[in-house]
């Protein structure tokens, strides 16, 4: 018999599937393309399990410490992917090679050399994806691209991040400003693409991915052509921990 966190999970992840094919639908785009990231921050592990039989295969967490138990209890569940999406330390780097499968939340060179190092004394190769501050907040983590004019400087680092043997660059990812309207933020959406198409034209490598989206506005970042959604209360309800 289903728990209680499975059937809501699923109830809620139903509706959030529907209203990305209507906002699919309306971009003239395949709502197939798209994948969720179920953000399991501050949620209990049993619904990691209820993500999963709903369906979902990529959990995102945002702190190393909570992803460890996590993952650990959900090791029988082999087919799920482990995503960090949240500010890395430096001094980290080792234990999240360790958990996670892929990192969103590269924001720096720096990040991206100890990752590289710690990728390759661990034998793996780590896709990632390159933080950008599109928004212009200064709270906001990541390299500040608001400006086009910064964008041939932004390549040629990317270009050198990209060529890091351990790593592999899937694409750019972006926090966008927490708002009323929703509305307000289609340009933020807008200029994260705008940056992938360039870098697409200026920088060798495989720049098909766009991180965008959340719980309040996932709808308008599909829309904009984002090709992974992090949601989490939209799907596992207010947080009940932490």
């Amino acid at each position: 018999m289903p728990s209680v966190a499975e059937i809501q999970v699923q109830e809620r992840l139903n509706e959030v599937q529907e209203r990305i094919h209507v906002a699919a639908d309306r971009a003239g785009r395949d709502a197939h393309a798209i994948r969720i990231v179920g953000i399991t921050k501050s949620h209990p592990q049993e619904f990691v399990r209820a993500a999963h039989e709903a369906g979902i295969r990529l959990i995102g967490e945002n702190r190393v410490e909570e992803a460890l138990p996590k993952r650990a209890n959900a090791d029988d569940l082999a087919d799920l992917e482990w995503h960090m999406v949240g500010h890395i330390q430096s001094r980290k780097a080792r234990t999240v090679v360790q958990v996670f499968d892929a990192v969103h939340s590269v924001d720096r060179s720096k990040i991206a050399d100890r990752l590289n190092r710690e990728a390759g004394q661990a034998g793996t190769r780590l896709p990632i994806f390159l933080e950008c501050n599109v928004s212009g907040e200064a709270s906001k983590w990541g390299w500040p691209l608001t400006d086009e004019a910064s964008w041939p400087e932004a390549a040629e680092e990317f270009t050198r991040i990209c060529e890091l043997p351990n790593l592999e660059v899937r694409g750019l990812m972006t926090m966008a400003p927490r708002v009323i309207e929703p509305e307000r933020v289609r340009p933020v959406f807008q200029r994260l693409r705008a940056l992938r198409d360039y870098l697409r034209q200026a920088v060798p490598g495989d720049w098909s991915e766009l991180s965008m989206g959340m719980t309040e506005d996932y709808e308008i970042a599909v829309e904009e052509g984002a090709t992974l959604l992090r949601i989490g209360r939209a799907i596992f309800g207010p947080r009940a921990i932490g």
